[in-house]
């Protein structure tokens, strides 16, 4: 059985994916712990898991219902 990989998103796909908020923003949200879950690669750049900012998503749009 393969098992699919789970996509690792940059900032900016995230971004993007959010209608354009600024890159200031999400890291305002890291900084205040709000942002999804992201670890950083051995060069210092941030990436997040498909499935970690889908259930982050999902989150915020149940709480904001």
């Amino acid at each position: 059985m393969v098992m699919a990989r789970d996509e690792l998103m940059t900032v900016s796909q995230i971004l993007a994916e959010l209608g354009g908020i600024s890159r200031r923003t999400f890291y305002r949200w890291r900084e205040l712990g709000t942002a999804p879950a992201a670890f950083k690669l051995p060069n210092g750049e941030l990436r997040v898991r498909r499935s970690e900012f889908t259930a982050w998503l999902r989150r915020r749009e149940e709480a904001a219902a």
